[in-house]
């Protein structure tokens, strides 16, 4: 038999860890899940990384387990009465959750923020940040674009997940498609799109944006699926919200081992 790829694995974890805990959210986690991976498994030591988009956090502990920040022993006590795996992410216990996330339009400002005190001490680091693109209707995100331009924090690297669905509807249909390329163009942005799913695509943009050292802060806007991986969850806005009977936890596993085998070339 072949091997899963890691796209599979982290699938099949984050499946485990919300029928276990009987919750949702499940269909932004497997929306994001190949963009986590494209930045935690290729970010420097030093680096940072903020989830903004709190609500997948599922998808942060899969990755952060994977990569040895978070023991095996912890992954079940997700979502359950004095975790350290809550909700959403919060700085209970480990070092490479440095913030509380979650309140959608956070995330960024808090980035931008440690892009500039990397500026300041004249470091290399690199500051990343993964957004919802409902959540780019906020505020809070526009004022920390209009800062990160004008301190040409070439250093902020934002990734946006852009699966067209947000808490009510579709995104183009609620106060318009803020994650739109020309409107962070016309900010002051480096902007390139990107396959939210092709993990070599995603490397190889982030790499190429990285090496433009022109004053001015990165966004990918990765088109993305929500609920990827899993045929009755795919496109579904249900599956913002809803948790998995056992028949439909068994169906998901049946088909992430089905479509996410290794291909006998690799």
């Amino acid at each position: 038999m072949k091997p899963i790829t890691l796209q599979g694995t982290l699938r099949t974890k984050i499946l485990e860890m919300h029928y276990n805990a009987n919750s949702g959210h499940i269909g932004c986690s497997l929306s994001c899940i190949d963009l986590m991976i494209a930045i935690w498994k290729y970010k420097n030591p030093g680096d940072t990384f903020i989830l903004s988009k709190g609500h997948a956090a599922s998808a942060l502990y899969t990755i952060m387990n994977d990569s040895g920040d978070i023991p095996d022993a912890d992954m079940p006590t997700f979502y359950k009465n004095g975790t350290d795996l809550p909700a959403h992410p919060a700085p209970l216990k480990y070092a490479s959750i440095p913030f509380a996330t979650g309140s959608l339009g956070h995330g960024l400002p808090l980035a931008a923020g440690i892009a500039k005190a990397a500026q300041i001490k004249n470091n290399t680091n690199i500051s990343y940040v993964l957004m919802s693109d409902g959540e780019t209707n906020e505020g809070t995100t526009w004022e920390a674009c209009h800062f990160a331009v004008a301190n040409k924090l070439d250093n902020l690297l934002v990734v946006i997940d852009r699966n067209g669905l947000q808490g009510f509807g579709n995104t183009d249909k609620v106060i318009g498609d803020t994650a739109a390329p020309h409107l962070w163009e016309a900010m002051g942005f480096d902007v390139k799109i990107a396959d939210g799913h092709d993990i070599k695509q995603l490397v190889e943009t982030k790499n190429e944006l990285l090496t433009r050292k022109n004053g001015k802060p990165k966004v990918i806007i990765a088109n993305t699926v929500k609920g990827k991986g899993i045929s009755y969850m795919e496109n579904k806005l249900d599956w913002h919200y809803l948790p998995m009977n056992e028949q439909q936890y068994l169906q998901a596993q049946n088909e992430i081992n089905t479509r996410y085998f290794q291909p006998n070339d690799q």
